[in-house]
């Protein structure tokens, strides 16, 4: 596994090669695929063990999850040019079944959360040693779903659950508060008696020991202030890219600055 100074390395590869697969199949979603890319990468790289779980919740991110199977050497380089075609493994939100690290197929928001926290149960039930890491994004706490998830998880005390939410303050029709504002969503999770941290969601320093911390008797929340296109100046913070997929130019631009 990359130690923590080569995931800045393994972040600037991941992203390059991000970029290239939405560019040759002309898909966008690229701005909370960036967003999230360094909080996938350190789960795949050096959080998981053999027994752990990944529920991507934010399904739409998928991108992001095959490049972290990727640069860990858990999905071949020739799937990478299916994706998005007709017949590939590799759709637009994942596609359950196929591949050990995809066990859900997710992308209907808010539902990611009661599944993990279903397999946390599960694996305390039978005495299994397995952790499960749930990846939602800010907009998701606008859903009634993952506030029962979370009663269901905090009433079990779930701790061998960590849930990591992508906060870059952006959704498909605008801003997080413009749309159904949460106000300090962190308050508000505090009092459903979770282990919460708030960390910078482009820091694997920071991700790494938060991820490796001891568990602590209670669901562990982790909130990610990340940015929506992080690491490519035109994208990021711009709604847009919730959307676009980028032409030649845009490519190379994006591609010169992810590798400077």
């Amino acid at each position: 596994m990359p130690n923590t100074e080569s995931l800045f390395q393994l972040g600037r590869k991941a992203r390059a090669r991000l970029l290239r697969m939405h560019y040759e199949a002309r898909i966008g979603h690229l701005g909370g695929n960036l967003s999230c890319l360094d909080a996938l990468l350190v789960l795949h790289a050096r959080t998981l063990r053999p027994q752990d779980t990944v529920v991507l919740s934010k399904g739409h991110a998928a991108g992001a999850l095959y490049i972290a199977l990727w640069a860990t050497g858990r999905l071949d380089e020739s799937l990478l040019a299916t994706f998005h075609r007709d017949g590939t493994r590799l759709a637009g939100h994942p596609m359950a079944g196929w591949h050990e690290g995809i066990l859900f197929s997710t992308g209907s928001l808010g539902h990611g959360l009661g599944q993990a926290a279903g397999l946390a149960l599960g694996a305390r039930l039978q005495a299994q040693d397995r952790r499960v890491y749930c990846l939602l994004s800010d907009g998701e706490w606008q859903e009634g779903s993952n506030w029962e998830a979370l009663i269901f998880a905090a009433h079990h005390r779930l701790d061998n659950l960590t849930a990591l939410v992508d906060m870059n303050g952006l959704q498909g029709f605008g801003s997080t508060q413009a749309v159904a504002s949460l106000v300090d969503l962190g308050s508000r999770l505090r009092g459903f008696d979770v282990e919460m941290m708030e960390l910078d969601g482009h820091d694997p320093a920071a991700l790494e020991a938060a991820l490796a911390a001891p568990p602590q008797g209670r669901p562990r929340m982790v909130l990610l202030r990340t940015v929506k296109g992080k690491g490519v100046s035109y994208m990021e913070g711009r709604l847009e890219w919730h959307y676009k997929s980028m032409d030649e130019a845009q490519y190379r631009q994006a591609l010169a600055e992810v590798e400077a």
